[in-house]
């Protein structure tokens, strides 16, 4: 019933940033695109990857069905397809968003940053963007080289689509044929404007997550406990008949003894 009553509000923020954040998404990957190498964007650039930091958004409370078992089945998948190499030594860190996922991976002996995990208790723009502020940071000075980013993306109520994307370096968007290059005019300077619109637009971005991740969670809790109260319902159906049975059983005996026992006096 909480998460009802939450989850039309969650729903309202992520509906109306999505279409906001893709274009700011779709317009950075098309600048870095077109960059040619003639600037330097710290943020853009890739490298041998040594060391990986996985954001990993799960829900702070649990009755929510398969939500965050999903989540976190789904992070360690990424690190073992793309980053095996780098797990054995010891060069994954996790930044967790969310209770559920920071007691998993601190359980499991995971290296973890152990600062961000309680977003959820007072959900801010500026909390997120200290989280990703953080991974820029990390990655601009060489302590990581790649930065993948694990959430859910809010369908409807009863659907989430659980997704692994790279966060950082920014990619850049594919040519497509026919389509000739995007030309931008740039005011002021497109290294000045770039130094300062990357990290405004991937704060969006991890945000837009975190608002997907917020109305995933009280979708699938809904959903869950839903289907939990349907078979609460049934068990009680089924037990309800179980002891109809049962007590009409004892009746029919205490019957039988009672007349049995008449007849046994009358004879």
């Amino acid at each position: 019933m909480v998460s009802a009553a939450k989850l039309r509000r969650a729903q309202d923020a992520i509906v109306q940033m999505r279409p906001y954040a893709q274009k700011l998404q779709e317009m950075l990957s098309n600048i870095v695109g077109n960059a040619e190498g003639d600037i330097n964007l710290a943020l853009a650039k890739e490298r041998p990857v040594e060391k990986v930091l996985v954001i990993v958004i799960t829900s702070d409370r649990g009755l929510c069905g398969g939500y965050n078992s999903s989540l976190i089945k789904l992070a360690k998948l990424d690190i073992r397809e793309k980053f095996a190499a780098q797990l054995e030594k010891g060069n994954v860190t996790i930044l967790p968003i969310g209770k559920r996922g920071y007691e998993h991976f601190v359980k499991n002996k995971y290296k973890v940053v152990d600062k961000y995990w309680d977003i959820f208790t007072d959900l801010t723009f500026e909390k997120v963007a200290a989280a990703a502020k953080y991974a820029m940071d990390a990655f601009a000075k060489g302590e990581v080289d790649a930065v993948d980013l694990i959430y859910s993306e809010f369908k409807n109520a009863a659907t989430q689509k659980f997704i692994a994307e790279q966060f950082l370096p920014v990619k850049k968007s594919e040519p497509q044929k026919g389509n000739t290059k995007a030309d931008f005019i740039f005011e002021p300077g497109k290294e000045v404007l770039l130094q300062e619109l990357m990290p405004k637009i991937l704060n969006t971005q991890l945000y837009k997550a975190v608002l997907d991740a917020n109305a995933s969670e009280h979708g699938a809790r809904m959903t869950a406990m839903d289907k939990a109260t349907d078979n609460a319902n049934e068990l009680l159906k089924t037990l309800r008949i179980s002891y109809n049975r049962a007590r009409q059983a004892a009746i029919t005996t205490e019957l039988t003894e009672i007349v049995s026992g008449a007849a046994a006096l009358q004879g």
